[in-house]
C-alpha cells in the first residue's frame, strides 16, 4: 500500500487580543527569531508586523497587530481600523487572553468583534502567559475563556517557556486551506527593513520610562545609507532616526540628564539593528517634537498611520 501524501497548507492567521495579551512574543515564539517588538507596555505594536513559520508541510504566515480596544485618540480609531480590516483577510485568527489576568470588558468587546465575522474565520481561544499561573488559576480561565464564545479551538501556551508552543503552531495550521508556500522559503518576515529598525528604536525606547510615554512616541527612519569607506575599512551604515513626541516635557524623558537616556536607547537598538541588517551601524538619533500628533489627521499621516 502506499501512503496518501500528506497536503500541503498555507496561509494567513492573525493574532488579536487587548493591549499587552502577549501578541507579539508568540509571534516571535511560533517564528523561533525577533519579528515583532515587545515591551510591558500597552499599545507597543502600531501596525500589522508579518512573521512567516516555515515546514514541509505548511507555510503560516503571522499578522500580528495592534491591540483591539475603545479608542480615545483619532490614532486609536485608525489602529482599530487596521485590525478589524486585517480580519477580514486572514483564514484563522488566534484571540489572545493573558492567563494571569481575569476575562475583563476589554475581551469581552474583542470576542464581541470576533462574533461578527460568523463561521467564515475560525477563532481560536489562545490563553497565553500560562507559566504565570498555577494549574488551579489555569483550569479556572479556560473555563472563563470557553464561555466567553464559540471557539474552534482553546489553548493554553507559554510563549516565554516555550510551553505548547508547537500545540498552537498545529492547531492554527490545521485551519488552513491547501495551497504551495506563499514565500520563498528562509525569509522570516515581509517587513521593510526602514519600518523593523524603527520597531527597535522604538522598543529601547519605551524600557524603563513612564507610564504616559508609549502612546506619544512615533520613530521615523529618515534614511539608511552606506558610509563610503576606504580599502580595507570595514563597512559601515549609517542610520537616521527620528523620534518624535508630543511634549517637551516627554522629549526631557526620552533624551535624559545630559543625554544619558538617549545614549542608552542608541547603544540598545545599535545591537539589534547591525543583528538585523548585517553591518556596523552609526545610529543618529534626534528627537523633537510633534504638538499633539495622535489627534492630528496631518501629523498621523506624515508618521506612517
Amino acid at each position: 500500500m502506499t501512503e496518501t501524501p500528506v497536503p500541503h497548507r498555507s496561509g494567513f492567521a492573525c493574532l488579536v487580543g487587548r493591549p499587552n495579551a502577549g501578541k507579539s512574543t508568540l509571534t516571535n515564539a511560533l517564528v523561533g527569531q525577533k519579528v515583532a517588538i515587545t515591551s510591558g507596555r500597552p499599545q507597543t505594536t502600531r501596525h500589522t508586523v508579518r512573521g512567516i513559520v516555515h515546514r514541509p508541510d505548511a507555510q503560516l504566515v503571522l499578522v500580528d497587530t495592534p491591540g483591539l480596544h475603545r479608542p480615545r485618540t483619532l490614532l486609536g480609531e485608525r489602529l482599530n481600523d487596521l485590525v478589524r480590516d486585517t480580519l477580514s483577510e486572514v483564514d484563522v485568527v488566534g484571540f489572545c487572553l493573558p492567563s494571569d489576568q481575569k476575562v475583563g470588558p476589554g475581551d469581552r468587546f474583542i470576542a464581541e468583534q470576533l462574533a461578527q465575522l460568523g463561521r467564515r474565520t475560525p477563532v481560536v481561544a489562545i490563553a497565553t502567559k500560562a507559566d504565570l499561573v498555577g494549574k488551579q488559576r489555569l483550569a479556572e480561565h479556560l473555563l472563563a475563556v470557553s464561555e466567553l464564545g464559540e471557539w474552534a479551538d482553546i489553548v493554553p501556551v507559554s510563549a516565554e517557556s516555550g510551553y505548547q508552543v508547537d500545540v498552537v503552531e498545529q492547531v492554527l495550521v490545521q485551519h488552513l486551506p491547501e495551497g504551495p508556500a506563499l514565500y520563498p522559503e528562509g525569509e522570516l518576515t515581509d517587513e521593510p527593513e526602514a519600518v523593523m529598525v524603527a520597531e527597535l528604536v522604538r522598543e529601547a525606547a519605551l524600557e524603563g520610562v513612564r507610564d504616559e510615554l508609549p502612546h506619544s512616541l512615533a520613530v521615523v527612519v529618515d534614511e539608511i545609507v552606506p558610509r563610503e569607506t576606504g580599502a580595507g575599512e570595514t563597512p559601515m551604515l549609517d542610520v537616521r532616526v527620528n523620534l518624535f513626541v508630543e511634549r517637551d516635557s516627554q522629549k526631557a524623558i526620552v533624551i535624559g540628564r545630559g543625554g544619558s537616556r538617549l545614549r542608552e536607547v542608541g547603544t540598545t537598538a545599535r545591537r539589534g539593528i547591525e543583528a538585523l541588517l548585517g553591518s556596523r551601524v552609526y545610529l543618529d538619533l534626534h528627537v523633537k517634537v510633534a504638538k499633539d500628533w495622535q489627534r492630528d489627521p496631518k501629523q498621523l499621516g506624515r508618521l506612517g498611520f
